[in-house]
């Protein structure tokens, strides 16, 4: 005889458990800082800061106007001080047109958007002109130093292409060439290296300034240099 016909009480149904430590849940919202373009949504997840929250790429190029800058590099400098250290950023930054201008600066500041103006501004008041062969490579060979830093520059073919790494490259893009094998014997320093650079372009002549130099013709000058002759040499005299 069961317990319901001998009058006993009635056995309970058990409701189905719960996990432990886990109460009843409402429907899910979607996962925290999900998909979604609401805020903290994985749309803007490790979108760079405009305001230079994490900082600029050294390969960062943007154009102003004419004008292309690219910054080389920058560091963080400290000054000592009674009450400790005041942190400061140096920043180097190289501006050209792509057309034979080209110019550098460098700027220090607090906040790193604020070096990186003080150098463009600085970089664009000392854009020097050099002239350029057919628009893509150099007349001639050159070598530039200042301090430890020493850079060769050669002047190569169509199609060669740029072949400069580091800052050398950066100040040979904003100036425009696109054929030049370059060289650095010296410093790695990223300062002594664009300014033994720019110091190599500033010697660097066209054949119409040689022919005014030297009483001469532009053709005269052209057929020397394809024959094979330096333009340093002075034509003999008949």
């Amino acid at each position: 005889m069961t317990d319901e016909t001998a009058g006993g009480p009635p056995a309970e149904t058990s409701a189905p458990e719960q996990p432990r430590g886990r109460g009843p849940r409402g429907p899910r919202r979607g996962p925290p800082g999900g998909g979604g373009g609401g805020p903290g949504g994985g749309a803007n997840r490790g979108r760079r800061d405009d305001r230079g929250g994490r900082g600029r790429d050294n390969n960062e190029e943007r154009a102003d106007g004419e004008l292309v800058d690219k910054l080389v590099a920058i560091n963080r400098v400290a000054k000592v001080v009674k009450g400790g250290k005041n942190f400061a950023f140096a920043a180097l930054v190289v501006v050209g047109d792509k057309k034979g201008r080209a110019g550098f600066g460098h700027g220090k500041a607090r906040e790193v958007p604020e070096a990186i103006r003080k150098a463009t501004e600085e970089a664009k008041k000392s854009l020097i002109r050099v002239p350029l062969r057919e628009g893509r490579t150099l007349h001639h060979d050159g070598k530039g130093h200042w301090g430890a830093g020493k850079v060769m520059l050669r002047a190569a073919p169509a199609g060669t292409g740029l072949i400069a790494g580091g800052p050398m490259r950066a100040v040979l893009e904003v100036l425009g060439v696109s054929d030049v094998v370059a060289k650095s014997k010296g410093s790695s320093n990223p300062y002594n290296m664009v300014r033994a650079t720019f110091d190599a372009l500033k010697e660097q002549s066209s054949p119409r300034q040689v022919a005014n130099r030297r009483g001469l013709k532009v053709s005269d000058i052209v057929n020397r240099r394809k024959d094979g002759a330096s333009l340093g040499e002075v034509p003999a005299e008949g």
